[in-house]
């Protein structure tokens, strides 16, 4: 059993060297169900290897949603363009065209930070301290943007809701007929969540220090 991961079962360190992860976020994909573990009589984890093919397969299916992959941003920038010139806002004639091209280089880096945030585990560590904060970093060139065109608070949010909105709703269109349980795509709004109310929280943070003292 404790062979070369040809074998069926697999250990912990071999399931995991296999996925390419630490052997504590398989460890703790394993505790939330996410995929199936068998324990020897001595309490040792053991991975079937059919089961972590299909994992890796289901992931592969999901790169797009939680993985390093261009073609989530292509989709989230192409959603974005297509609901400003479906039904253009009105704060849309507020910003040069050099603001907008600001607006999307902002909007690829938020991304940048979900998707790194997405593959990090859930307890709170540097990493996720460091992803936390450029995304308040975000947030607050938003509103120094929106601040320096004279734009009130309550337009900057307005602005700011309509990418997250665009934002959100790519990021949780999964592909079809891919399996997800109710509870974990919770989790994933969730954290998505989390980063999203960091920079609308930051907008509305740096009008209260910048734009009204």
């Amino acid at each position: 059993m404790e062979g070369s991961p040809s074998n069926r079962w697999l250990s912990l360190k071999q399931a995991s060297a296999l996925l390419g992860v630490h052997p504590a976020t398989l460890r703790r994909w394993a505790n939330r169900g996410e995929i199936p573990v068998f324990f020897t009589p001595g309490g040792h984890r053991r991975f079937a290897l059919e089961d972590l093919i299909r994992f890796t397969q289901a992931r592969r299916q999901a790169g797009a949603l939680v993985g390093p992959d261009q073609g989530w941003t292509s989709r989230a920038l192409s959603h974005t363009r297509s609901k400003l010139t479906a039904q253009p806002p009105h704060w849309l004639a507020a910003f040069s065209e050099a603001d907008r091209e600001h607006k999307r280089a902002l909007g690829r880096r938020l991304m940048g930070v979900l998707l790194q945030y997405l593959n990090l585990g859930e307890d709170e560590d540097e990493s996720t301290a460091a992803l936390i904060a450029e995304a308040r970093a975000i947030g607050q060139e938003h509103a120094r943007n929106a601040i320096r065109l004279g734009l009130p608070l309550a337009t900057a949010v307005e602005a700011a809701l309509f990418f997250r909105d665009a934002l959100l709703e790519v990021a949780l269109q999964l592909p079809e007929g891919m399996p997800v349980r109710m509870e974990a795509h919770t989790r994933l709004t969730q954290r998505i969540n989390r980063v999203l109310n960091e920079v609308q929280l930051s907008v509305i943070r740096t009008y209260e220090s910048e734009a009204f003292r």
